[in-house]
C-alpha cells in the first residue's frame, strides 16, 4: 500500500495517508496569543483545510486528540468544538490537560478520519 505524506519537514508530516485513512499530526493556532476561542477555532480551520486537501472532511472523523494546556478551558473549548463538530458525526474523543510545546499555546487537536 501506498503512504502519502504531506507538508512534511526534517521532523514530521503534517499529514500522513495511508489505506484510506487520513492521520493529521496535532494542530495549533498560529495566533498563539489569541485567547483559547481564537486558538480553537484556528486550529479547527486547520483540520478542514487539510481534510479537505485529501479529499474528505469532518464528518469523517474517526477520532479527535485534544490537549489543553489549561484544563479550566474545557467549557470555553467545548463551545467552540460543538459550534464544529459535524451533526450525527461525532468522532470517539479524549481530552486531557498536559503542557504544549510553548507555554502560548492553549490547545492542541490530533485527528484521524477516513477518506
Amino acid at each position: 500500500m501506498t503512504i502519502a505524506r504531506h507538508h512534511t519537514g526534517p521532523r514530521m508530516s503534517q499529514m500522513v495517508i495511508h489505506g484510506g485513512t487520513i492521520y493529521l499530526a496535532g494542530q495549533v493556532a498560529d495566533n498563539a496569543n489569541a485567547d483559547i476561542l481564537v486558538q480553537t477555532q484556528e486550529v479547527l480551520d486547520k483540520v478542514d483545510a487539510l481534510l479537505a486537501e485529501a479529499g474528505s472532511d469532518k464528518s469523517k472523523i474517526l477520532t479527535a486528540q485534544i490537549w489543553l494546556a489549561n484544563i479550566s478551558h474545557f467549557q470555553q473549548m467545548n463551545t467552540i468544538w460543538d459550534a464544529w463538530v459535524s451533526e450525527g458525526n461525532a468522532p470517539a474523543r479524549a481530552c486531557l490537560e498536559s503542557r504544549l510545546a510553548t507555554p502560548d499555546y492553549l490547545v492542541e487537536v490530533g485527528i484521524i478520519a477516513a477518506l
